[in-house]
């Protein structure tokens, strides 16, 4: 289940559309750039793109995919270093499109992804699933295409041969980059309890979507929800194969759901994918069927949830390493795996909900480490039989007790690496639990997510053993991104920090127009963040570009 994008809630029942392609013309074309924190030195210095490299390369020379590159491991060259991170300032920002039909649908902000930069656009998606353009240069918005599809994020967009890959929460789409006219749309979802909340993947003219059992409008992990990988032809969005997550539900699809992806696959230079698949349901934090307390109507592992899986190009399955076998606590595996070496082999780097840092061996799927990050309260392996590791059908749990992770905590956004380390966001936030499900108020939830902490953390990739760990007020859901020796997050209070890759000190906090729920990009001499959490009174929602150099400021007031 997703992270701070997402909340339990019932609205109304969205129509599903028709499958199969589609033109549209809704896209609109707008010149604002928000007041109050335009840079006018921004148009005249240049973007200050690094040239274009070999998509797949270990360090991007620019951030033109969702995680980088195509292994994930966000880091991009750029003439960002410790040296001059605190030099970064305000050369642009722009309103977030979100109208708050987002919020109406139980989701408290309106932007969660990381954007991408193709020949000096950024193109970025909010979490009613509409696709924007915004000049990298100038904050100039030059198109916007609205969908009004509220999702469960984080969403995203991947941009390739002048075509826009994203997904509205029932299809995926394909725009125009030059003017965001829908050039093709295709259905996925089965039913109306499935969604689609991820940034499309793309290789060698293939599109990789998921669909994920989550539809705000109607509810999260009901019956029949299923995650579905698809691979669409890029030219025209016809299916090309599809891969089951979680095959016949476990066998009682009535009441069991689950699966999905978060976020792209990651290629490999044989084009096979690695991707991070979701928790299964009915969990704890939406309360279980009377009838089926812990997990008992899906007995078992529940494959291949909370799982990384290797497949083919072709979709043939070659490996999978389960985490966590029979979830019970939406402890998602749900990072994109991250592509890397480590003792001079290649390896899979990943990490979730779970609060649990994994390496694997890239060609078998053997675990080479496993790293517990952040606060544990010892519920890893509730649900197992510890004498011969499967799951049990009924646990023996006290009446209440506190888990941590909890449904919000752990490592829930992507992770980075420079080559050698890792570098892992984390959340510390703990929540009580009763046979029934979360035994909180909404209310009391929200009030302790403000006052979650977190953590950095360096890792060792060779050793797994922790370089550094610095410790947070606020919960980096900002994902880490990597620059020389920088290393990027935000914090759901509202802050962009900047760490020494090497020693973990902060270089850099500089407040933002309001919270964050998003990763930063970086692309030549600039950072982008999203601050979409609802602001208070004075704050503002908006996507900010901070540029080396820059003199602007953060705005009082939006138009």
């Amino acid at each position: 289940m997703r992270c701070v994008a997402r909340r339990t809630g019932v609205v109304s029942v969205v129509l599903l559309l028709a499958s199969g392609l589609a033109a549209g013309g809704c896209a609109s074309h707008s010149s604002s750039v928000a007041t109050g924190c335009f840079d006018k030195h921004a148009a005249a210095s240049g973007t200050g793109d690094a040239p274009g490299g070999p998509p797949g390369s270990a360090i991007a020379a620019s951030w033109a995919l969702p995680g980088g590159n195509l292994q994930n491991t966000r880091d991009v060259a750029s003439p960002i270093t410790s040296s001059n991170v605190s030099e970064l300032g305000v050369a642009w920002c722009v309103p977030i499109e979100s109208t708050g039909r987002a919020q109406a649908a139980g989701y408290p902000d309106g932007y969660a992804t990381t954007p991408v930069v193709v020949d000096g656009v950024v193109y970025l998606q909010d979490l009613e699933s509409n696709v924007m353009a915004i000049r990298l240069a100038t904050g100039k918005v030059l198109w916007t295409h609205n969908y009004s599809s509220p999702n469960g994020g984080p969403d995203g967009v991947n941009v390739v041969g002048g075509v826009v890959y994203a997904a509205t929460n029932h299809a995926a789409v394909a725009l125009s980059a030059a003017t965001g006219r829908q050039l093709w749309s295709r259905t996925l979802i089965g039913n109306d309890h499935e969604g689609i909340d991820m940034a499309p993947g793309y290789n060698r003219g293939t599109v990789y979507v998921s669909t994920v059992p989550v539809n705000p409008t109607v509810g999260e992990y009901l019956g029949g929800g299923k995650g579905i990988l698809w691979a669409l032809n890029a030219r025209t969005g016809v299916p090309e194969w599809s891969w089951d997550e979680v095959q016949d539900l476990w066998g009682n699809p009535a009441v069991n759901s689950g699966g999905g992806l978060w976020d792209p696959p990651s290629f490999d230079s044989q084009g096979n994918l690695y991707i991070g698949i979701a928790n299964p349901g009915p969990i704890a934090q939406d309360g279980w069927p009377s009838r089926y307390p812990w997990g008992t109507s899906r007995p078992g592992p529940d494959l291949y949830t909370d799982s990384v899986v290797k497949l083919s190009p072709q979709g043939k399955l070659l490996w999978y390493y389960q985490l966590t076998p029979h979830d019970l606590y939406d402890w998602d595996l749900e990072d994109s795996p991250v592509l890397t070496t480590a003792n001079g082999k290649q390896v899979v780097v990943d990490g979730g909900k779970a609060g649990i840092l994994i390496e694997l061996n890239a060609q078998t799927g053997k675990l080479l480490w496993k790293l517990p990050v952040g606060v544990h309260t010892g519920h890893e392996n509730d649900g197992l039989n510890t004498e011969n590791d499967t799951p049990t059908s009924r646990i023996p749990l006290p009446a209440k007790f506190i888990l941590e992770p909890g449904v919000f905590g752990g490592i829930e956004s992507q992770l980075a690496t420079n080559g050698s380390t890792t570098f892992a966001a984390v959340n510390n936030l703990a929540v009580p639990l009763t046979v029934k499900g979360v035994s909180e108020s909404s209310a009391a939830f929200d009030a302790s997510l403000s006052k979650a902490t977190g953590e950095m953390i360096a890792v060792n990739q060779d050793t797994g053993k922790i370089e550094w760990d610095d410790k947070l007020p606020s919960s980096p859901y900002g994902a880490a991104a990597v620059t020389n020796d920088v290393v990027f997050t935000t914090t759901y209070s509202g802050y962009l920090y900047a760490f020494d890759a090497a020693t973990g000190a902060i270089l850099l906090k500089a407040p933002l127009s309001a919270g964050s729920n998003s990763p930063v990009t970086v692309d030549g001499d600039y950072v982008i963040v999203g601050a979409g959490v609802p602001p208070s009174p004075g704050e503002h929602a908006l996507i900010i570009a901070y540029r080396l150099g820059a003199k602007g400021k953060l705005p009082d007031t939006v138009p």
